[in-house]
């Protein structure tokens, strides 16, 4: 009982003592003294050591000799090999493989040359391929015929390839491949399908990045394949049993440009499936390596639980047994690696195997994969290993694998936000702060190709995206509401673990920025990475076409480096360490991003102007760089000029109002908006209305955002691509002058061979243009399908509400399961697009880019010579960002604000360029015109166009200009949404809202003011509609004779029905502004308006199944409330009212019988019905009250009128002589007054001025006219 005492809560009072005081953070040096306290037993060094190498009590003898290095390398082969004797044994050979074994017993698994058909090469060691054939297909040199066995395929490219296995009698052929002949067995998951001579659905879609899993069993005789380690199922049962050295080769088919990396074994597998083994033997290295790391972690977890906190008991443990792990980490670490790389020096061919599986995974574990992370113990291992000559190509094994991890990681909701790739580029990051390690991957001879791995990521398909974003949620649907708030936590998840994967994306590129290569002479700091840029670029020069070419980069490569130089560019970079990275005229720090420090911009013209190899193939505004070369060669010294501005000095405004980065009013990039808008997008994805404007395709490879909101984008190419007849010279296009721009010389003191931040925005726009502006185009798809699908889920869920039974509703109920799919999957795309691509500060770099760049551009232009050379990826990338920006989901800034606050010279660059004669390609004026019909439409932006000095001055008369066979469909939609509200029945849904009373009123002082080009468009928009009319009328009849309603031609029809529809509108407009065009002068124009009138009205009132005809009209989701006939009546309509109207304050003296012109139609039967028609039409769902109603009564009186004269003109024409040979044969209504010279072919003066518009030759003969003459008079 005395001894109890002297206990306190179990322990010895003195003891207690102690560690009371340990825990109180005494001196270490009262802690070592408990360690030899005779009460606990004997810590011997042996017994530290047995622990640390997992051997039996007193299994090392005392040691008498100070500790070292040696001395653990000799415990470890006298003690502890012998202990443990299996880490050395050698594997029996295994049964069920055939292979070709060399003279040690051991065998390599390759491809087998002689089966190869097509063409591979070998673009990285071991087997990395690449097909250059048409469908290359080859076996390996092994097979199997009993057992469990595996390989893994990681696909580096996600087309057509056929994975699997084949038998020795499985010929291969240029089109007949892996799965195509008997006795061979293929998963293809770019079509999802399975081979054997035929083809059946399978598996599950694969994107670049995954590891594909071939799996065979041969004791149940099926074949099976895992996706990133998860079971795809089984694919083939039953198949043919093998005999000993008759068996199943690995073999795979893959089309030109496909790219696989196959690991039979030679490497760790990435998901090692559970019973199958790899088809190449493990070296027998493997085990021992294994265990000997196992032992080095021992010795770092003793290292931890001396730093971290243990309870009393805990401690009481350790210090009873261990010596402290401090004094044995030097010697034991350092003889664990002595055996580890002695055993590697041994046999040479494991160290790949041994560095990519237990040295990968020893270090992860050490380094761990959550925060925070252990960088100590990292370095501590790390130190050890360097000292060793045999490290550096283990590590240069183990960036390989760090890079190929990079590669394949799969973004895990669970693990997140830590998930991806992220804790492997931890990992690498500081491993890479060490120079002697960077210098050992920029010396390796794939630095760039691990580098690229380094940035990439796997992009999730619908399979992942379903794990990665469980729960869906969309306004109005049935689904459940706790979904709402789960799928906005977790697209925040999902937010935070990309940005920790940019983030440590951004760090790494920041180390190859500051590494200075150890070369003669001397580098600066960024030409690492300005070669590994310029290499990028060289290489994918292709990637923006429909069919890339075989060697490009993965598309999320040229992304992420996108997102690093925009972080970079708009967020700064000092506090990263490259402060040195200034521009050429930087009058800021490095704290302000360089698109956001304003004052005095400058561009050095190198850029644009040196024909760099990486460069010179890339189109420029002015055409090819040898063209212009040749033509006009550059006449400046482009290693010493810049051009210089000031921010905002091409914006329309006073420079006191400038909006400018260093002013008082500055952009929206620059400005703290209201919490509540940044925050306005509440749901997780963009939703529009069935109410919204509809999307088209857009015109090939150019800027998605615009086209999809253009009318006309789905029509055929006879419909927009038809030949240009603009006779508008380049001369007639003018500049306005910028007086503050500058060419001067070089100040700068910083080296031509320092990267700059100019240097950097330049290959920024060309990696938006490559990689990023795909992802927006599909990003905009989804949204719209998104929309499409929502609106037919609701129309399906209304059906079902208004029927109770039967078998419609069954179907209906089927037809509501698939669009609720579709929705959930396009739900999921837009919510993942818009976590890895619409970060804010990513809209507000985006934004700064096209601030910075449309004054560029525009400054540029004043110089005919430099603004040729322009890379068109400048335009392009400007345009698509631009229109990104403002559909972007969450909104950026309000829709008034986005152009009025930082890019109104937007406005300026389009109008004044988009029929710039320096612009050689059609299809970039096209996609700047575009730019304008899609702005117009919306108030907000019409507003910017309205206060724009350039568009005021030259947008009327540049639009009629343009009104040509190529973009009259644009100039149609731009001009129809101009004179909006001004027509006849325009104001039922609310169209004034978008009038523009400011450019109505400046296109009719246009067409007053030049009466030629007046004239001329006029002509071009009589001959469109009617040729309009005329397709549509065709359509019509194909699809009537054939009996049924074709998809294509009834969108066709639609789209068609729509053009003509706003073309007689723009004719209506045409009437009321400029009704003196008609009625004064010649009867021309008044003649041909009447006979469109006339032609349309018999097109729409002579239909033979007039409900077929209304079913043609609409597309799919629209409803005949906003499309029916009253569509294009309705400017008819207009069209004679005005005219009317006009004649009422006009001298009658001096103006054209509109009666007289419509009753000499000879179609008096057609005009009558038509305008019956006219007057009976419900326009009752085209007008508020009945404002209409008057209108109607003055057609209705102009109509009785109209059929008056029509009976008059019957009887008068009785009467005259059938046989009268004087009459034109083209009207045969007017006298044959005129005549052709020379073929001297008569008509009436009328139909010879008509036809001499669009035409100088004889309508009968074909000749040449030389002159026309009337009577006595000459024309």
């Amino acid at each position: 009982m005395a001894d109890d005492n002297h206990r306190v809560n179990g322990l010895a009072s003195g003891l207690a003592l102690i560690l009371d005081g340990e825990d109180r953070k005494e001196s270490s040096q009262k802690n070592r003294l408990i360690s030899y306290c005779s009460d606990f037993g004997e810590q011997s060094l042996e017994r530290t050591l047995e622990h640390i190498f997992d051997l039996p009590y007193k299994t090392i003898n005392p040691l008498t000799c100070q500790v070292d290095a040696n001395v653990i390398f000799a415990i470890i082969k006298n003690n502890y090999l012998k202990y443990h004797k299996t880490l050395l044994s050698i594997d029996s050979p295994r049964e069920g493989v055939s292979a070709i074994v060399d003279g040690s017993g051991s065998y390599t698994v390759k491809i087998d040359e002689s089966s190869v058909c097509g063409e591979f090469q070998l673009i990285k060691p071991p087997l990395l391929l690449e097909s250059h054939g048409v469908f290359s297909s080859a076996r390996a040199n092994t097979c199997v015929w009993k057992g469990k066995w595996m390989y893994e395929v990681t696909l580096e490219t996600a087309g057509l390839q056929q994975l699997g296995w084949a038998t020795i009698s499985c010929s291969f052929e240029e089109h007949t491949g892996v799965g195509d002949a008997d006795g061979s067995y293929a998963y293809d998951g770019n079509r999802v399908i399975k081979w054997n001579l035929n083809a059946d659905p399978y598996g599950q879609p694969w994107v670049m990045g995954d590891v594909i899993g071939c799996c065979i069993d041969l004791e149940t005789d099926e074949i099976s394949y895992y996706r990133n380690g998860v079971s795809l199922g089984v694919a083939f049962k039953g198949i043919r049993k093998m005999v000993p050295g008759i068996g199943y080769y690995p073999a795979v088919s893959l089309s030109q440009g496909e790219q696989c990396d196959l690991n039979f074994g030679a490497r760790s597998f990435r998901y090692p499936i559970q019973d199958f083994h790899p088809i190449q033997i493990p070296p027998s290295t493997n085990k021992l390596a294994v265990h000997l790391l196992h032992c080095f972690s021992t010795l770092l977890n003793m290292l931890r639980g001396e730093k971290s906190g243990y309870n009393s008991m805990e401690k009481l443990r350790r210090l009873k047994r261990f010596m402290p792990a401090n004094e044995l980490y030097n010697p034991v670490s350092h003889g664990i690696c002595m055996e580890l790389f002695s055993s590697l020096d041994a046999n040479p061919d494991s160290v790949e195997y041994i560095t990519w599986g237990p040295l990968l995974s020893f270090l992860m574990d050490v380094f761990q994969d959550d925060v925070p992370h252990d960088y100590e113990s990292l370095d501590r291992v790390l130190d050890v290993l360097l000292t060793f000559p045999g490290s550096t190509l283990m590590f240069e094994h183990l960036l390989s694998a760090l890079s190929y991890r990079c590669k394949t990681a799969s973004v895990v909701l669970k693990e997140s936000p830590y998930t991806g790739s992220y804790p492997y580029l931890a990992l690498v990051c500081h491993m890479l702060r060490r120079e002697d390690l960077m210098v050992v991957w920029w010396k390796m001879s794939d630095f760039e190709i691990l580098f690229e791995g380094f940035l990439s990521q796997r992009c999730p398909n619908k399979d992942d995206l379903q794990c990665m974003i469980p729960a869906v949620w969309w306004p109005g649907s049935c689904e459940d509401i706790s979904n709402e708030s789960s799928m906005m936590l977790t697209t925040r998840t999902l937010t935070e673990a990309i940005d920790k994967i940019e983030e440590k994306h951004r760090d790494l590129c920041c180390l190859v920025m500051q590494f200075i290569p150890p070369v003669t002479p001397a580098q600066l700091p960024g030409s690492v990475f300005r070669t590994f840029l310029q290499n990028i670029i060289l290489r994918n020069r292709g990637a923006d076409r429909n069919i890339p070419p075989p060697g490009v980069s993965s598309n999320s490569v040229l992304v992420s480096l996108f997102t690093v130089i925009l972080h970079f560019l708009s967020e700064g970079y000092a506090t990263r360490g490259c402060g040195w990275m200034m521009g050429s005229e930087t009058t800021g720090g490095p704290t302000t991003g360089f698109l956001h420090r304003g004052g005095q911009q400058s561009f050095p013209l190198p850029l644009i102007l040196k024909s760099d190899p990486h460069r010179v193939e890339i189109p420029r505004l002015g055409g090819s760089y040898s063209h212009l070369a040749n033509l006009h060669p550059v006449n400046v010294d482009p290693e010493v000029e810049l051009v210089r501005w000031e921010e905002g000095c091409v914006d329309d405004m006073d420079p006191e109002t400038r909006i400018t980065h260093v002013g008082i009013r500055k952009p929206c990039c620059c400005l703290s908006l209201d919490v509540s808008f940044t925050r306005s997008s509440k749901i997780p994805f963009k939703y529009t209305s069935k109410a919204s404007s509809s999307h088209c395709s857009s015109i090939p490879e150019r800027s998605a955002h615009v086209a999809a909101e253009c009318s006309a984008g789905g029509l055929n190419d006879d419909v927009a691509d038809k030949p240009s007849t603009s006779g508008q010279s380049d001369s007639e296009f003018g500049y306005r002058p910028v007086q503050q721009m500058r060419v001067v010389a070089f100040e700068s003191t910083s080296s031509s061979s320092t990267l700059i931040e100019e240097e950097l925005l330049d290959a920024m726009l060309l990696l938006y243009h490559l990689g990023v502006a795909p992802n927006f185009k599909q990003a905009s798809t989804y949204m719209s399908h998104q929309s499409h699908s929502i609106s037919q889920l609701e129309e399906t869920d209304r059906q079902i509400r208004e029927r109770s039974s039967g078998e419609q509703l069954r179907r209906l109920k089927e037809a509501r399961s698939v669009y609720r799919e579709e929705v959930i999957d396009s739900v999921r795309h837009c919510a993942w697009y818009r976590v890895s691509l619409f970060a804010r500060w990513k809209q507000r770099g985006m934004y700064a880019t096209c601030i910075w760049i449309v004054q560029l551009l525009l400054v540029l232009s004043k110089n005919d010579l430099v603004f040729s050379y322009v890379p068109e990826f400048y335009l392009e990338t400007l345009v698509d960002c631009f229109h990104v920006l403002r559909k972007s989901d969450p909104p950026f800034v309000p829709a008034g604000m986005f152009i009025k606050q930082g890019l109104t010279a937007f406005v300026t660059f389009v109008v004044a360029h988009f029929r710039d004669p320096r612009i050689s390609s059609a299809e970039l004026r096209d996609l700047l015109l575009q730019s304008i019909s899609v702005l117009v439409q919306y108030k907000e932006f019409l507003a910017a166009f309205e206060s724009n000095q350039t568009a005021i001055h030259s947008l009327p008369t540049s639009l009629l200009s343009a009104f040509d066979n190529r973009s009259w469909i644009p100039v149609t939609n731009i001009l129809i949404r101009l004179c909006k509200g001004c027509g006849f029945g325009s104001s039922k849904h609310g169209e004034s809202s978008s009038t523009s009373s400011v450019f109505q009123k400046l296109l009719r002082d246009a067409c007053l003011e030049d009466e030629e080009l007046f004239s001329a468009f006029l002509n071009r928009l009589f001959n469109t509609l009617s040729w309009a009319m005329t397709e549509f009328s065709v359509s019509i009849r194909e699809m009537q004779e054939k009996g049924q309603m074709i998809e294509f031609q009834q969108r066709k029809c639609s789209v068609i029905f729509d053009l003509s529809s706003n073309l007689a509108r723009v004719l209506e407009f045409c009437t009321c502004e400029i009704p003196q065009a008609f009625l004064s002068g010649a009867d021309t124009n008044l003649r041909r308006l009447v006979e469109l009138v006339v032609f349309v009205l018999n097109h729409l009132t002579s239909v033979a199944d007039p409900e077929f005809f209304d079913l043609t009209l609409r597309r799919s989701g629209q409803t005949p409330e906003k499309v029916n006939r009253g569509m294009i009546l309705a400017p008819l309509v207009g069209i004679i009212l005005n005219l009317l109207d006009a004649s009422l304050v006009t001298d009658s003296s001096d103006q054209n019988d509109i009666l007289g012109t419509f009753a000499s139609m000879d179609c008096a039967d057609t005009l009558i019905s038509g305008f019956q028609y006219l007057l009976e039409f419900n326009w009752a769902g085209t007008f508020k009250g009945d404002a209409h109603l008057t209108k109607l009564r003055q057609l209705e009186d102009f109509s009785s009128h109209l059929i008056s004269r029509t009976l008059v003109k019957t009887v008068t024409q009785k009467e005259e002589t059938e046989s009268d040979d004087n009459v034109c044969c083209i009207c045969y209504t007017c006298e044959a007054d005129a005549k052709f010279l020379p073929c001297t072919h008569v008509s009436c003066f009328g139909c010879i001025n008509r036809h001499l518009i669009n035409c100088e030759r004889c309508f009968f003969c074909n000749a040449t006219v030389l002159e026309v003459v009337q009577n006595t008079c000459e024309i």
